[in-house]
């Protein structure tokens, strides 16, 4: 590689992660405003959104600034999920008990399976989107479609689309469930209303902000059954490279993308567990919390670069012929996850 050429990639990269940065932290800014954050509007949506608007600056400079969006949407992003494993532990899972781990992985496991197919046979949809979109109504929100994005390899504005539908309807499960478990149409009790919030809601911050309205009790045990959801993020991704591994067009095989980022989560996930155990003459407690405190931060600002990376790819033509129908998947699982989740968890628990 030549030296003018080699400078220009390094520009490419500087330029491309400024860009990017200056929105990340933007989104960043504005979701810690008090309204933001009592509406529970994260930054990974933020960032979206304004990555979006601005697409068409990527596009004016798209040669001085490539490099450094790519690296943003990909190698960031798999980082910021990889990180994500400190959010969870292997003790917060077996505490909710074997009906709660089995109603996840219904859940989990229906929810994307019959999504796909509704979307690609009767929507009409593309694969790819009726994936992202039933992977996060399946999952765990925007954080799933980022990691079900990277390892399809599917374009940018598939992701944001599918992270679309699962905002909208995770914002108006938020606000829903609570309604209608106060106004005493939804008839379980505490436990219960925790293992149908966190087994249904789409978002973590979804999640928090439903049950905590209900109960300290249903709070905890939903986030800790979201948290079963999450980790179940792994057995998928390792999945779902084989499902598209056949090109149905040419008949052929694609190369198989195998997203080892996966294993880093979970590695993070044992990390995340075991550690306090692992060091306790080494590190005090207040010591190693302040350091998963830290991981964690880093691991939402890496989010919310791929997310504005994404929006600012995303072409808005393309946007808008996909979009009506990728929100109808979303709202048919949304229907599917009220109904169906109700009744598991009314029968099993």
């Amino acid at each position: 590689m030549s030296n003018l050429k080699k400078t220009l990639v390094v520009n490419s990269y500087f330029n491309g992660l400024v860009l990017v940065g200056a929105i990340s932290f933007a989104a960043l800014y504005f979701a810690n405003l008090d309204f933001v954050q009592s509406i529970h509007f994260s930054p990974l949506l933020i960032g979206v959104v304004i990555g979006t608007l601005a697409s068409s600056i990527f596009r004016r400079a798209k040669e001085s600034t490539e490099y450094g969006v790519n690296f943003s949407a990909k190698k960031l992003l798999r980082f910021g999920i990889i990180l994500y494993g400190f959010n969870v532990t292997l003790t917060e899972i077996l505490s909710v008990g074997i009906h709660g781990i089995i109603i996840s992985v219904i859940v989990v496991g229906v929810i994307f399976s019959l999504g796909t197919y509704i979307g690609v046979k009767f929507l009409g949809l593309d694969r790819d989107i009726s994936m992202l979109v039933s992977g996060g109504s399946a999952v765990c929100g925007a954080a799933a479609v980022l990691a079900l994005e990277s390892s399809i390899k599917s374009e940018p504005y598939k992701g944001v689309i599918a992270v679309g539908t699962v905002v909208i309807f995770g914002l108006i499960a938020m606000f829903l469930y609570p309604i209608l478990y106060n106004i005493g149409i939804i008839p379980l009790n505490h436990t219960q209303e925790g293992i149908y919030i966190g087994a249904t809601v789409h978002e973590v911050a979804n999640v928090v902000g439903a049950s905590s309205s209900i109960s300290p009790e249903t709070e905890s045990v939903a986030v800790t059954i979201k948290m079963i959801r999450v980790i179940l993020l792994v057995p998928l991704l390792l999945i779902v490279p084989y499902l598209v591994n056949r090109d149905g067009k040419l008949g052929g095989r694609r190369k198989l993308h195998i997203p080892w980022f996966a294993f880093g989560f979970l590695v993070a996930v044992i990390i995340n567990s075991y550690l306090p155990r692992l060091v306790p003459n080494v590190l005090s407690a207040d010591m190693l919390e302040n350091i998963i405190v830290v991981l964690r931060y880093i691991c939402n600002v890496s989010l919310v670069f791929a997310m504005v990376a994404l929006g600012l790819q995303v072409d808005l033509k393309k946007f808008a012929s996909s979009g009506g129908k990728a929100f109808t998947l979303a709202l048919i699982l949304f229907v599917i996850l009220i109904c169906g989740g109700f009744f598991l968890v009314k029968f099993l628990i």
